[in-house]
């Protein structure tokens, strides 16, 4: 990892466990709302090939429900604010945690001074609230942080990473992107980064060809050294 000038985290499922959270404050809001829809872990695995919480509403009413209810854009954004303050209000009962290894790294590089950056298409208010919540002392130590609101084509399209280096004023081979999905695989791809894959429950079986290397959890990185790479030069 020190041989990096920066690190790239994504958010959901890479810092911490959150799409359980967030599945369970999807259901949530569609109960108040008085909504006939329930989204299982099956289900929900297949949602989140959609990248955004908007967006990921709108496939599965066009894609999944039955009736033919229709709701409009405002109606949609209604609801995932809800859904967004009940996300919060878990998350700062105990609703997640770092995931093994995290906290590790994190200070590990800053105390290499190397650079950190969020790139993910989870809102600014949701990666605000996990990171005062788990870890408030982390929450200024990012660098450049870009999330779904900042770009208009979410992962897997590269843009995210594009605007990310631009902030960070770094070429991509001097970055490392850590992400846990193929989306956020070919996003970093796609703008010339090399992806560390960190296994997450939603996306453990997910195809992570051409990635740097793929660890069960960053703790693991104890015990495994990355491909050598002179990211130095070029």
């Amino acid at each position: 990892m020190k041989r990096f000038r920066a690190l790239i985290f994504d958010v959901d499922g890479t810092l911490a466990e959150t799409e359980e959270v967030h599945r369970r404050a999807f259901n949530d809001a569609f109960a108040y709302f008085e909504l006939p829809w329930f989204w299982d872990s099956g289900l929900y695995r297949k949602l989140l090939r959609v990248s955004g919480g908007r967006e990921r509403i709108r496939h599965f009413i066009d894609h999944h429900s039955t009736g033919g209810t229709l709701f409009s854009a405002e109606q949609i954004a209604e609801l995932h604010r809800f859904k967004n303050a009940r996300y919060f209000e878990l998350v700062r009962n105990g609703g997640c945690r770092f995931r093994p290894g995290v906290a590790d790294v994190l200070a590990d590089a800053v105390a290499r001074r190397q650079l950190l950056a969020i790139a993910t298409t989870t809102s600014r208010e949701n990666v605000a609230a996990l990171l005062a919540t788990l870890e408030p002392r982390w929450s200024g130590l990012f660098q450049a942080v870009l999330c779904g609101e900042d770009v208009e084509r979410k992962k897997p399209s590269p843009e995210v990473y594009r605007k990310i280096l631009d902030l960070l004023g770094l070429p991509a081979h001097q970055c490392l992107a850590v992400e846990d999905s193929r989306n956020g695989l070919l996003a970093a791809q796609g703008a010339g980064i090399p992806v560390l894959i960190t296994r997450s429950f939603y996306f453990a079986d997910d195809d992570f060809a051409g990635a740097l290397a793929v660890v069960a959890n960053l703790a693991a990185l104890k015990n495994q050294s990355l491909p050598d790479l002179n990211v130095f030069e070029g």
